[in-house]
């Protein structure tokens, strides 16, 4: 069984944190970050559709080769939970998987392992967890929940839990039947989920070895 996905670049951010600039378009490796994130979903071969999650900047998004999908109007900043319900309306495939746009060194077998553990635990969500370090130096599991694939019949139930105020990911996924997918085995890499918030950040990523 193979699933029928639609790939989804989360880059609809406000970059507080990196002085505002729109945090996808920032260079690294002489690439937009979003474009990494893009070929990496490419990559995959699993992917029927490509499209990228952008409120701002959308004709430099376009040139990057996917479609564009904006959020729609709100009072309040929502979060990436605004990009999840904005693909859920929007795609036409069974399932969608999303990804940061800052995380540009993601595993390239993200997809096929969270499809697999989807089919394989007849779930509705995949979410992946990776080792983070904690300040003395020890290293644990932490859920990655912007790397998510899930069904596009969660849609409703996503809507209704943004209307009651919900603005945490886990705290929707855990309303379904959510598998979490540990990226921790012998010779994955344990730096590659590391987001980039700032631009000192990004430029610690781009010292780090391909």
């Amino acid at each position: 069984m193979q699933l029928e996905l639609t790939g989804m670049v989360l880059a609809g951010g406000q970059g507080s944190r990196m002085g505002g600039v729109d945090k996808g378009l920032q260079i690294f490796q002489g690439r937009p970050l979003a474009l990494h994130a893009l070929d990496r979903l490419r990559a995959s071969g699993l992917c029927r559709q490509l499209v990228v999650n952008a409120n701002r900047n959308r004709s430099a998004y376009e040139k990057l080769g996917a479609p564009v999908w904006s959020d729609r109007p709100t009072n309040e900043p929502i979060g990436p939970l605004a990009g999840f319900l904005t693909g859920l309306t929007h795609c036409v495939t069974a399932h969608m998987v999303t990804v940061p746009c800052d995380s540009p060194r993601f595993p390239p077998d993200l997809v096929a392992r969270l499809s697999r553990a989807l089919i394989d635990e007849s779930a509705e969500i995949a979410m992946a967890s990776a080792p983070e370090q904690d300040g003395d130096g020890r290293w644990h599991l932490r859920s990655q929940p912007v790397f998510c694939l899930m069904s596009t019949s969660l849609r409703d139930s996503l809507e209704a839990f943004i209307r009651q105020g919900g603005r945490k990911i886990d705290r929707w996924t855990d309303q379904h039947r959510t598998i979490r997918v540990a990226f921790d085995r012998p010779g994955d890499d344990r730096t590659a989920f590391f987001n980039v918030n700032t631009l000192d950040e990004l430029q610690r990523l781009e010292g780090l070895t391909p």
